[in-house]
């Protein structure tokens, strides 16, 4: 009964939101129904970019045959286009033909150092460098979707342009995954570069296509979706010496096993898990050079995700104080950097309201969802802390498909269901127009 009273709820709530759009566009345009017909119509060439953008990826801050893609197709759309925005971004601009906000709709760029294990005719065969290694690189997260999606997205705008009330601005980021070492660039960059300013955007809408969500699905959450994100490396200082004689030295070795179990007690019994949830994990442990010697030092390098402020600054005073005494009891030395990361990506709760009965329209109520936060991160974030913004998910996963049976990202087997980009296409078209007629 109260499934039912819901559904009810939900249908009428999105029918006053349609006639109200209708009322105050003074239009007889229907926005929903042109936006469902151009996603079925432009799907074929959405699908042919994404083809291309997975056959030949680029890593972050790298992205340079990426950008002229995506600045050739905005270019022939007749759009404003910037370049160069944060070494690599592309960013196009729509004036439509009456008078309303500015809207930004945000696309990530890069792929991943990952070999590629999926059977695919257009599967990536391609090899950069990354951090002086020569490795594989693969579209391993889906971003190859988002910049088709939005590809499309501006090609089905520009053709009504003269309908649409307001300004969109289609954002194109580079390095959403992390610049290399001593690199500046992604959303930050673009932030700092003015991205979001002549003309000044007033909201902005990003989408993540999930691996694990059913194709046709949409997730979101007001307030807080994804984690904050910090890089943390540390350094274990030992005594070299011969590995036969393990008491002649101090092993780095050893002292860094010790240390990262250690980290990980900080999260099981000194962390409020019930108010939040929080991650530390070590990515990269490097040491040694021979089999038959304890070496001087150790490397390592991980990452950390929390969901909480508070819990973020108790968590990193835990992990300093664990690794200088951890290391103190083998009588080795360490030494642990923080480095700035991600904040939180806080969805603005005013406009995720105002926004749900679109993705409702879009997805239908039975298939949109209101979910816990989970500890990725985003660094759409940057985004977020300048004007309200809204990010959500959409479904890639074959309907058919046990979610506990598909691969998660950044992996080799990573997979996406390409006909969940409709969702994407109809979310991203529908979020802007919804918010420039209530403006």
């Amino acid at each position: 009964m109260y499934r039912s009273l819901s559904l009810l709820f939900c249908f009428l709530f999105s029918l006053l939101l349609s006639t109200s759009v209708a009322a105050q566009s003074g239009s007889d345009f229907n926005w929903t129904e042109y936006i469902d017909r151009q996603s079925d119509e432009l799907y074929e060439k959405v699908v042919e970019w994404r083809r291309h953008f997975h056959q030949y990826p680029e890593l972050s801050n790298r992205e340079f045959e990426t950008a002229k893609v995506i600045e050739a197709h905005l270019r022939d759309l007749g759009l404003e286009v910037q370049t160069g925005i944060a070494h690599t971004g592309v960013v196009g601009i729509l004036e439509g033909g009456k008078p309303g906000p500015v809207v930004g709709l945000r696309a990530d760029m890069d792929a991943l150092p990952v070999r590629e294990r999926v059977d695919l005719p257009f599967a990536s065969r391609v090899e950069a460098e990354y951090l002086g290694e020569i490795v594989p690189v693969m579209h391993a997260c889906g971003h190859d979707t988002h910049m088709a999606i939005l590809m499309g997205v501006a090609e089905m705008l520009t053709n009504v342009k003269d309908e649409i009330p307001g300004t969109v601005k289609f954002i194109f980021q580079p390095a959403e995954e992390g610049t290399p070492p001593g690199e500046d660039g992604g959303a930050e960059m673009m932030v700092e570069e003015g991205v979001l300013k002549d003309p000044d955007v007033e909201v902005i809408f990003g989408l993540h296509i999930g691996s694990q969500l059913p194709i046709g699905h949409i997730n979101y959450r007001p307030g807080g979706i994804m984690a904050a994100s910090n890089r943390f490396s540390i350094e274990v200082k030992g005594v070299q010496t011969h590995g036969a004689r393990p008491w002649g030295g101090v092993d780095p070795i050893v002292a860094s096993a010790q240390i990262i179990n250690n980290l990980q007690s900080i999260v099981s019994r000194q962390t409020e898990l019930t108010k939040e949830a929080a991650v530390i994990t070590v990515g990269i442990i490097r040491a040694g050079v021979r089999n038959n010697i304890i070496p001087e030092d150790a490397y390592m390098e991980g990452t950390i995700r929390t969901l909480d402020t508070d819990m973020q600054e108790r968590l990193f005073e835990q992990m300093h104080r664990t690794v200088e005494y951890t290391a103190k009891s083998f009588g080795a030395e360490a030494t642990l950097t923080i480095y700035d990361g991600y904040p939180v990506t806080y969805n603005d709760p005013e406009l995720t309201a105002m926004m749900a009965p679109t993705l409702e329209k879009v997805a239908g109520p039975e298939n949109t969802h209101v979910v816990n936060a989970i500890t990725g991160a985003e660094d759409f974030s940057f985004f977020q802390r300048e004007i309200p913004g809204l990010y959500f998910f959409i479904g890639g996963m074959p309907a058919e498909m046990n979610p506990a049976d598909a691969a998660p990202h950044h992996t080799p087997d990573f997979y996406i269901e390409e006909e969940g980009m409709k969702t994407g296409l109809r979310a991203m078209a529908n979020l802007a127009i919804d918010y420039m007629l209530m403006d």
